[in-house]
This record gives structure tokens, sequence and C-alpha cells, in this order.
């Protein structure tokens, strides 16, 4: 993985490690510094290693068990491990493609039997299963696999749009019924308070009655007690006709009433028919005499 350096001295850099060969095979880990090599005896530097943590995002296309195709973006951070170095140096040429194919084999195998929902929910759970595999393949190649973020799940458009429209029905299904229930506590007060204003409206009329009761057979009382010989039927006739008359000088006060009062038996309604033929004829007989 680096190119071999056939000198006397080497440098190597911060969070880096030197691999030492002699006469091309392996011989020891150089630690960051400065280090002196002799090329008369094999001795190089073959080549440098960071061990800085390293991050590849891979994009996975794969499918649900409800047959809805998602792409998965998952963050892998990753690093050498210093006492494996030879491993991670020798074994691997490229490690990231070997991190990227190990990515779409588990999650391919995983998420199919995973719905989308499921999938939303338990997506840590994926990430746990794509690390804890990569972990033992990548280990094995001196490689620790520091965190593995399922960072975004991305479903086909027309999924997306389908599932704001599920959604956006669902809430105004849920409007539909706390607007209900709204609409129902307010005909239940509001026939709570017909009812209430209905029981003070019947009370009133009720003392109301009570009250001229008792202003009558007080007037009664009285009236009996200072002329001699009135009956109570006479004082009550009295007072019913002082009444009407009352109710028709009302009526006659405002000129907008039109009311006539007619009695409503069938016998006076007889009577008044007579009446009305007999002042129609004396009508007609009055303007012969007049002619004549």
């Amino acid at each position: 993985m680096g190119n071999v350096s056939c000198v006397f001295c080497g440098c190597v850099e911060q969070s880096s490690i030197g691999v030492v060969e002699r006469w091309g095979r392996f011989e020891k880990i150089a630690q960051p510094g400065f280090h002196f090599f002799n090329p008369f005896s094999g001795e190089c530097l073959a080549g440098r290693l960071s061990t800085r943590i390293s991050s590849l995002d891979v994009r996975v296309e794969t499918k649900t068990k409800d047959n809805v195709f998602v792409q998965l973006m998952c963050s892998i951070q990753y690093r050498v491990v210093k006492e494996n170095a030879d491993d991670a140096f020798y074994e691997l040429q490229n490690p990231k493609e070997q991190i990227q194919a190990y990515v779409f084999d588990v999650v391919r195998a995983h998420v199919p039997r995973m719905t989308l929902d499921a999938l939303f929910e338990q997506k840590g759970d994926v990430a746990q299963v794509v690390s804890e595999e990569l972990e033992k393949v990548m280990g094995a190649y001196g490689y620790s696999i520091e965190h593995i973020l399922l960072v975004d799940i991305i479903p086909d458009p027309s999924v997306r749009k389908a599932m704001n429209e599920i959604n956006a029905a669902q809430r105004l299904q849920l409007a539909s019924v706390y607007k209900g229930e709204a609409e129902k506590i307010l005909q239940v007060k509001k026939a709570e308070g017909e009812a209430e204003s209905k029981y003070l409206g019947g009370v009133g009329v009720a003392r109301q009655r009570q009250a001229i009761t008792d202003g009558l057979r007080e007037n009664i009382l009285n009236f009996s007690n200072k002329v001699e010989g009135a009956s109570a039927k006479e004082v009550m006739d009295l007072i019913m006709i002082t009444q009407y008359f009352d109710t028709i000088k009302d009526l006659g006060n405002s000129s907008k009433n039109t009311t006539v009062f007619i009695p409503h038996g069938p016998g006076h309604v007889r009577d008044i028919s007579e009446q009305i033929r007999n002042g129609m004829m004396e009508g007609a007989s009055a303007q012969i005499n007049a002619a004549d």
C-alpha cells in the first residue's frame, strides 16, 4: 500500500505508523517520529498507514417486505488498529471497496424482511446488524469499525407522496372527530340552556299567576267587606268586565293594531252570520226607499 523507500533515514508523521521490511519481508511497525534504516542489511520503510478515523458514505438501494424500493445512506467510520497494522497493510488492497461490498450484502439481506414503517422505526437495529457483521469481517484485516450511522432513508417519490396523503387524510379524519365532538358539546350545552330558560320562564309565569290570584282574592275580600250583599261571583264578574274594558282601551290607543274580537263558539258564529245578513238586507232596503 506504499512505496518502498531505500533510504538511510525517514520520518513517520503523527497519527500514522510506518511498515518496515527487511529483504521484502515484514520486520516491524515504526511509530511516529524519526527513524534510521540500514539499506545494506535490506532494511527499508515499505509504507505508511494513517491511524486517523476515516469516514465512508455508502448509498444502498434495496426493497422492503412490502415491496417498496428505498435508498439507504450509511455512514461508516473506521480506523486501522495499530497492533494489526501489518494485516491492514498487506491483506487489503482497497479497504473502502471491501467495506462497501459487505454493507451492500448485509443491508440487502436484512432490510427485505422489514416493512417500510418498521425500517423507519428500527433503523438503529439495521445499523447495529451492519456494524456487527463488518466488525467480524474487517477485524481480521486489521481494521476497527468505530461507528455506523443510518443517516437517511429515501423511499421512491411516489411512495413518499402516498405516505403524505395518508398522513393528511388521517389528520383530517381526526380533526373531523374533534369537530364533531365540539359540535355535540355545543348542542348539548345549548339544549341545557334552553331547558333552563324554559324552566325559569315557567317559574316566572307561575309566580305571575300566583300574584294575580292573590291580588284578585284580596280585591274580592275587600269589596265584599265594604259592599254589603255583594257575592264573590258578582265581584269576579265586575273585575273581568273592568279588565275587558282596559284591554279594549289599550288596543285602541295603538294605531297599528287591527284586532277584531269575534266570539268563537259555533252558536256565536251563526249569530254573527245572521247579523251580517240582516245588516246587508237593511242597507239594501234603505237604498230602495231612498230611491222612491
